[in-house]
């Protein structure tokens, strides 16, 4: 659980410690307020009218006000509450001056419970009432008079300071509470948003992985099976030599089935370095082809990340399949070209060549994928890998013409972080997010 998610659920709780010390502040200004009227020159009637009147003061505020001050609502009971509570002080004041004193427990109370200015103007109005009852009753000196006045004054200016600091801190600890269910909200919706990213990078890969491996092994195969049923009674030699391909083709599919499904090394890469996966590459496509296919290394060879191994060997994969369903070629030449601080690989073919122009325009509206056109695999061919490339920072060009063949270049840099023979090292959401990114890409 995050950090928000706690802060959250905490807020109300938190509200509700922090009020404890206000009712602990009432509680002080409540016992003070009665043991001075109990300690007061007043006839014992008065004082014990005057505390009932305060004591009846605490349920009221306990059982209505409280719950409406942590509410932090307004409506018709909150002027019922103020209502009570100034009675209950003015029945108090009345008989004994010396009650005044609850105005420190009062004027929060009305601040609280009720909006600034109705709070304000019943605040200078509980300060006015002491003076106003030793009007009343007559026979005031004057010094007294004066006195009494002045603290009312001075009750006034404090209560107003008071109950705008207060007014403060609610609206300052409801905003808090406010931005900290929000901020929960919106993190809820980011890992949601996350999720559904690497539920979609995800298929992305498991498609790519498909169509690079198991498609393509299975076209493969279906072109060697109809080759052996039409060589079965004329050559059988040839027959159980297509055969006997199929079975091969069949074992390194399922090994590269078990390896995708788990997100590890292809098998073709799991011993041996990536030109001799290369070159068993062309090798199988000769076979199963008949074509003239070479393979070369230029350049020193040296270790690379495993992700650039990966994106590579695909890259290849997918030219000769390419090669072998549209270019109607004789020859093809593969060429892993190591330079300073990247790598290249260089897939030409001697072929009948496609208008690249127009095949790119088509990929982009989804309804062609390289040379022949569209068909069943549109959608993870040449886009499939340019989205491959695009996670490892590398980029891709197919140059063609009808005609004049086809060159497919693939560069990969191998600067920073790319060139560590361990590979990268990102977290799994960034990994996800790249990919989402170049799906979208290179779709």
């Amino acid at each position: 659980m995050d950090t928000v998610t706690r802060e959250a659920r905490r807020a109300p709780d938190a509200r509700v410690r922090w009020f404890g010390l206000w009712d602990s502040y009432f509680v002080i200004c409540y016992l003070v307020t009665t043991g001075l009227v109990f300690t007061s020159a007043v006839p014992q009637t008065g004082r014990l009218i005057a505390i009932g009147a305060l004591t009846l003061a605490v349920p009221w505020y306990a059982g209505i006000g409280r719950p409406l001050m942590l509410r932090h609502e307004r409506d018709r009971r909150n002027t019922v509450f103020a209502g009570g509570l100034f009675g209950l002080f003015g029945l108090a004041t009345a008989v004994d001056l010396t009650s005044a004193f609850a105005l420190f427990a009062l004027v929060p109370m009305l601040m609280m419970s009720l909006d600034t200015r109705p709070a304000v103007v019943a605040g200078v109005v509980g300060n006015l009432v002491p003076v106003t009852m030793l009007w009343l009753r007559g026979g005031a000196t004057a010094p007294l008079m004066l006195f009494v006045l002045l603290a009312s004054l001075l009750g006034i200016a404090l209560s107003v300071l008071l109950g705008l600091w207060i007014k403060r801190v609610v609206r300052q600890n409801k905003e808090h509470a406010e931005l900290i269910e929000e901020l929960r909200r919106n993190r809820e919706q980011v890992a949601r948003l996350s999720h559904q990213a690497g539920i979609s990078a995800e298929r992305e890969r498991l498609a790519r992985e498909i169509h690079d491996t198991l498609a393509q092994s299975l076209t493969s195969i279906i072109s060697l099976v109809e080759a052996a049923v039409a060589e079965v009674e004329g050559a059988p030699a040839v027959a159980r030599k297509h055969l006997a391909l199929v079975g091969r083709m069949a074992k390194e599919s399922l090994a590269e089935a078990r390896s995708f499904v788990a997100d590890r090394t292809p098998a073709s890469l799991r011993e041996s370095s990536l030109a001799q996966a290369l070159r068993r590459q062309a090798d199988g496509l000769a076979a199963q082809t008949g074509l003239v296919a070479r393979f070369a290394v230029e350049g020193d060879e040296r270790p690379l990340p495993m992700a650039v191994n990966v994106v590579l060997l695909r890259a290849a994969q997918e030219a000769g399949t390419n090669v072998r369903k549209h270019a109607d070629a004789r020859a093809v030449d593969l060429v892993l070209r190591y330079d300073d601080g990247r790598i290249g690989l260089h897939v030409t073919d001697d072929g009948s060549g496609f208008d690249a122009a127009e095949a790119d325009g088509g990929a982009a509206e989804g309804g062609q994928d390289g040379p022949g056109g569209g068909d069943e695999d549109s959608g993870f061919g040449l886009r499939g890998m340019a989205a491959r490339l695009a996670e490892i920072g590398g980029a891709m060009s197919v140059v063609s013409a009808p005609g004049a063949g086809t060159v497919v270049e693939v560069t990969v840099p191998l600067d920073g972080a790319a060139g560590r023979p361990d590979g990268p090292s990102a977290p799994p959401s960034e990994v996800a997010e790249r990919r989402t990114e170049a799906a979208h890409e290179g779709r």
